[in-house]
């Protein structure tokens, strides 16, 4: 059976679940509402302040889908409480982030200024004073991480002097450049 499926979705009190026909799941909390279509041959069950998954079978589709399900349930639940971020530094000379309006506008060795959108209202940026690190935060688990990957790929840190976006505490390993001319 499915490790991850088995355990319970802790409920919090402020939090209120919503599974409608074809398991159209809304999740209402403190800092919004998310709502998701998840695989409707799942089954959930609210009990003591807690939701189960239950799958049909024992199929190997259905184990497959049944710890997904549970981590997707759970992340939406995560997410309208606490919410998620993912932290960006920028290193190089000359490059910069600032945030214009609810935009992220970012100088990075290009001709033009790079300018991010968030996707959704949900999402908002913060930029330390020094333009070299900056937050991304959302309800949504998805939709930070991939806006925080396309951030990334504006300027992928480069492996010779590591200049680049790249996430906190990432490791960029290093190449060694052109061999000098041996004297002797």
């Amino acid at each position: 059976m499915s490790r991850v499926g088995r355990n319970p979705v802790p409920v919090p009190s402020s939090v209120t679940i919503d599974v409608k026909s074809g398991n159209v799941v809304t999740v209402k909390g403190p800092k919004g509402t998310l709502e998701q279509t998840l695989n409707p041959e799942m089954e959930f069950v609210e009990e003591n302040g807690e939701v189960v998954v239950h799958r049909p079978s024992d199929s190997r589709e259905h184990r497959a889908q049944h710890g997904l399900t549970r981590a997707l349930l759970n992340n939406m639940v995560v997410g309208v409480t606490d919410g998620f971020s993912r932290r960006l530094e920028i290193h190089g000379v000359g490059y910069r982030a600032e945030k214009q309006g609810e935009n992220l506008v970012l100088q990075v060795g290009k001709s033009h200024p790079v300018v991010f959108e968030p996707s959704s209202k949900e999402i908002s940026f913060e930029v330390d004073k020094d333009g070299r690190g900056f937050v991304i935060a959302g309800i949504s688990k998805e939709e930070v991480g991939q806006l925080a990957a396309d951030v990334r790929m504006a300027r992928p840190p480069e492996p010779y002097k590591g200049k680049g976006i790249r996430y906190q505490g990432e490791y960029v390993r290093m190449k060694a450049g052109k061999a000098g001319k041996a004297s002797g």
